[in-house]
Parts: structure tokens; C-alpha cells; sequence
């Protein structure tokens, strides 16, 4: 054997050697199956991905295309699809953005859940008499006083519906009496003057009922107008204050527990956060108070002038249809603005369009 020849041998057995040992080898696959290792960056993005999809309500929303523990670049940021500006390295660019936009919504959700822990220790400690809340006296009596008067108008307005119901059903029975007694009045010729008036009588007392049935369903409109939406309405402001002021009181009480602690240079970066944030819920509670104060005083005026028009109302069209003075129950409605339909007898009553 030649020289050359036995250093082309040597040359193949290398390199044999070199690919049995490459076959060998374990190779790091990272998630996306590239070459490399998963830095604790990459694992904490996977983790705040699952934030994201199965957190609570956040203002911001990701389009996740890969799921828990894809890639990346599976990630496209709604916040970012404007105004965004053209790189060099778009994938470096998304993977810079998504890894930001994961971060704040992190800080979200942790301020959230310190939030609601701090609230439902300050609420538990009130239900078993070991902490103190705020207490406006004034306040809280006008607010139970209005839950109080909201049950009592419903009360009024379930009645004023049942009585328009049943009302109802009579007008509709004298209707069907009148044609009965006019078919008669024709087919009776020895009873025709006796069915004739007592059928002009029933169709009249139908027609006044109408008018009485429209009175009523004013008043029944006025009614739920200012249960459900008026005095709901002061009454979801009042939700908005209670919770303001039971976080006023969650972070009060963590301010007072962390003076009462050590002094070191821990603790007073911990109580000038804490002082900040007890200083915004006392500016948050102190607003939702005026706003509940005005509200109920504009309620207070609003229901008064409401139901003085609603009860006049409806005193004088009860008492005008049962003394049977035709004109002046005409003369109520005509006194609010409140005009009738035509009715035929072939035509629906207007409650049954409602």
C-alpha cells in the first residue's frame, strides 16, 4: 500500500468515526423545534400567554394562533396593528412587542388580584365585626330609605298592571254583551226597545272604559319609567359608592397596619405605596359620595313632581268613570296630553298592541 493511499484510509475512518459520533449526540430542541435552549424569558412568556387566555376581562386582547406553549410568532398584538413602524428584523420586533404587551398585561392582573384579596379581606373582617368601615349615617339612611321606597313603588306598579289587566277584561266583556243585546234588539221585535238601550248602555260604558283603560296605562308607563329606570339608576351609582368605599376602607386598613410595623427602608417604600394608593380610593369614595348625594336630592325633586301629575291623574279619571260623568274623564286626559287611537271593533285595543 502506497502512501497516499493509506492516508486516504486514514481520512475515511475519520470521518466514519465523526458521523457514528454526530448520530449520537442529543440535540436541545426548544419549542419551536429550532436548535438551542429555553431561557427563563421564554418560560415566563409561555406562562403570562396562559395569563392572557384564561385571565380575567382585560381591555387589551391578543390573537393567539398556536395556544398554550406556541410559538411566538403564533402571537399578534391587536395594539400593535396600528401605527406600528417598519423594522429591518420584524421577527425580533414581534417577539419585543408580544414579550411587552405580556408584561403590562401581567402587572394588570396582579394589581387586579391584590385589589380584589385586600376587598374581600376588609369585607370578611366587617361580616364578623373585626374591622372598621366608614359610615356616613345621613347617607346610608337616604340610600335605605330609597331601596325602601323602590319596593313600594313596585309594589304600587305590579297592583296598577293587575288592575289594567282585569280592567281590561271587563271593557272587553261589555263589548261582547253589547253586540249581543243589539243582535237581539233585532231578532226580538216584542224586546227590542228593552235590548236596544241596554246595548247603547254597554257600548258606552265600553267606550268610557277605554278612556279610563288609557288613563291607566299613562299612569302605569309613568310608574316604571321612575321605578326601573330612574330610581335604578341613582341605585346602580349607589353600587359604584359602596364599592369605592369598601376599597377606601381595604386600603385604610392596610396603611394602619403597615405603620404600626418596623420602620426600615422596606417597610417605608411599602407605606409611601400604600399612602398613594389609600389617597386615590379616598378621592374615588369622596366623588361617588357627591354624585349619590346629588342623584338622590334630583331624585327626591323628580319623583315628587312626577307623582303629584300620576296620582291627580288617576284620582280624576277613577273618580269621573265610576260617577259617569263622560266629560270630565275626557277632560283628564285632555289635561295631560294623553290622546286615545280611534277604536273599531275590528281593530285590536291598544293593550293588546302593547
Amino acid at each position: 500500500m502506497t502512501g497516499s493511499e493509506t492516508s486516504s484510509a486514514i481520512r475515511i475512518k475519520m470521518s466514519e468515526g465523526i458521523m457514528s459520533k454526530a448520530a449520537t449526540m442529543e440535540i436541545p430542541i426548544s419549542s419551536n423545534g429550532v436548535s438551542g435552549t429555553i431561557n427563563e424569558d421564554e418560560s415566563l412568556e409561555q406562562d403570562l400567554q396562559q395569563v392572557m387566555v384564561s385571565g380575567p376581562n382585560l381591555n387589551e386582547t391578543s390573537i393567539v394562533s398556536g395556544g398554550y406553549g406556541g410559538t411566538t410568532e403564533g402571537i399578534i398584538p391587536t395594539s400593535s396593528l396600528k401605527g406600528s413602524q417598519p423594522s429591518s428584523h420584524p421577527s425580533l420586533t414581534s417577539e419585543e412587542l408580544s414579550r411587552g404587551l405580556a408584561v403590562e398585561k401581567f402587572d394588570m392582573v396582579k394589581k387586579w388580584g391584590i385589589n380584589t384579596y385586600k376587598c374581600t379581606k376588609q369585607l370578611i373582617s366587617e361580616r364578623f365585626g373585626r374591622g372598621s368601615r366608614t359610615v356616613d349615617l345621613e347617607l346610608e339612611t337616604q340610600i335605605e330609605l330609597l331601596r325602601d321606597t323602590k319596593r313600594k313603588y313596585e309594589g304600587v306598579l305590579q297592583l296598577a298592571r293587575a288592575l289594567t289587566a282585569h280592567f281590561y277584561s271587563l271593557v272587553q266583556t261589555q263589548r261582547a254583551l253589547g253586540d249581543a243585546f243589539s243582535d237581539l234588539s233585532q231578532k226580538s221585535p216584542e224586546l227590542q226597545e228593552e235590548f236596544g238601550y241596554n246595548a247603547e248602555t254597554q257600548k258606552l260604558l265600553c267606550k268610557n272604559g277605554e278612556t279610563l283603560l288609557g288613563a291607566v296605562n299613562f299612569f302605569v308607563s309613568s310608574i316604571n319609567t321612575l321605578v326601573n329606570k330612574t330610581m335604578e339608576d341613582t341605585l346602580m351609582t349607589v353600587k359604584q359608592y359602596e364599592t369605592a368605599r369598601l376599597e377606601f376602607d381595604a386600603y385604610r386598613a392596610d396603611l394602619e397596619e403597615l405603620s404600626l410595623g418596623p420602620r426600615d427602608t422596606a417597610t417605608l417604600s411599602r407605606i409611601e405605596a400604600a399612602q398613594q394608593n389609600f389617597q386615590a380610593h379616598r378621592h374615588k369614595y369622596e366623588k361617588l359620595r357627591g354624585d349619590v348625594t346629588i342623584k338622590l336630592r334630583f331624585l327626591q325633586e323628580n319623583k315628587v313632581k312626577v307623582m303629584h301629575k300620576q296620582l291627580l291623574l288617576f284620582h280624576n279619571a277613577i273618580s269621573s268613570y265610576f260617577a259617569g260623568n263622560q266629560q270630565q274623564l275626557e277632560a283628564s286626559l285632555q289635561q295631560f296630553n294623553i290622546k286615545l287611537s280611534s277604536a273599531a271593533s275590528d281593530k285590536p285595543s291598544w293593550l293588546e298592541e302593547q
